[in-house]
């Protein structure tokens, strides 16, 4: 029992005051010897109720010890400044983009007379036709298939590999020893 007061107290009255944060979270650090090795104990204190989000990306660091040493005021007004400047940045690019996609939205209203989806017809335009044996047909729903007839050429069935080169030969291969 006397063990369980004395950390009490020691909590208490070992704690280094490091900082504040805008939210009023106060933060605290202490040295504790446990089994002979010095460790640092680092905590918060939270204004009001228990709110962990609240807590700044930086002090969560701090109070895992990915940070050495705590943020600084000046460090905070920093970042909070940079963090507002990428929301003001953030707003205006998609306010750019609503305005790009709605100028896009009625030249195409316009020229094509549709808004709807995209023109299919024009996409498979843009591949070169179908290489000789293969037949492209459209189905009744609009959907294009693609058959491929036999040819005079027949697809070899072996295992064997094939190649290109005019020195391949099959079979000859051997692994590096």
């Amino acid at each position: 029992m006397s063990k369980l007061l004395s950390r009490i107290a020691g909590f208490f009255s070992n704690r280094t005051f490091i900082g504040v944060d805008k939210a009023g979270n106060r933060y605290f650090t202490r040295k504790e010897e446990i089994d002979g090795i010095l460790k640092e104990k680092r905590w918060v204190e939270f204004k009001g109720e228990q709110d962990p989000t609240s807590i700044s990306v930086e002090w969560i660091c701090w109070l895992n010890g990915q940070r050495k040493v705590a943020p600084t005021p000046e460090e905070m007004l920093e970042l909070e400044a940079r963090r507002e400047r990428v929301r003001l940045n953030v707003a205006l690019l998609k306010k750019e983009e609503e305005e790009r996609k709605a100028r896009e939205g009625s030249r195409k209203a316009v020229s094509s007379g549709q808004v709807g989806g995209p023109d299919l017809k024009s996409f498979i335009r843009q591949f070169p036709s179908a290489s000789e044996g293969d037949k492209v047909e459209q189905a009744s729903d609009g959907r294009i298939k693609e058959t491929h007839e036999e040819k005079e050429e027949p697809i070899p069935e072996s295992s064997e590999p094939t190649g290109s080169g005019a020195t391949y030969k099959p079979g000859t291969w051997q692994p590096p020893t």
